[in-house]
């Protein structure tokens, strides 16, 4: 059975930082590109970030490029976004997501994702 365990959410203040992790079971890890998500109120769930199953490549939303990094560690299992510089506009649930050898094109829709996590909800106050 596949679990994806994201943790790390919380209350925040603008311009401070958070880190998410996502702690993977079930797959072979190395073998997956990984996407961190949000969804706002309202609003449609949002690629944030993604890095090829190989590890060659990362993307980013121009919303939180420079701010955000994302990275993985394939023994320990994990996918970590870092997030600086945080804004108010940043506050939603973050979700990662796994699709089996993805490529850089099909990671840019969650359509694509087979594995999801339940979700961390992440605020940022002003």
């Amino acid at each position: 059975q596949v679990r994806l365990v994201e943790s790390g959410g919380g209350l925040v203040q603008a311009g401070g930082s958070l880190s998410l992790s996502c702690a993977a079971s079930g797959l072979t890890f190395s073998t997956y590109t990984l996407g961190w998500f949000r969804q706002a109120p309202g609003k449609e769930r949002e690629l944030v970030a993604s890095i090829h199953w190989s590890g060659s490549s990362t993307y980013y939303a121009d919303s939180v490029k420079g701010r955000f990094t994302c990275s993985r560690d394939n023994a320990r299992r994990t996918f970590t976004l870092q997030m600086n510089s945080v804004e108010p506009e940043d506050t939603a649930v973050y979700y990662c997501a796994a699709i089996f050898r993805g490529t850089t094109a099909q990671t840019m829709s969650a359509l694509a994702y087979k594995y999801w996590g339940q979700g961390t909800q992440v605020t940022v106050s002003s």
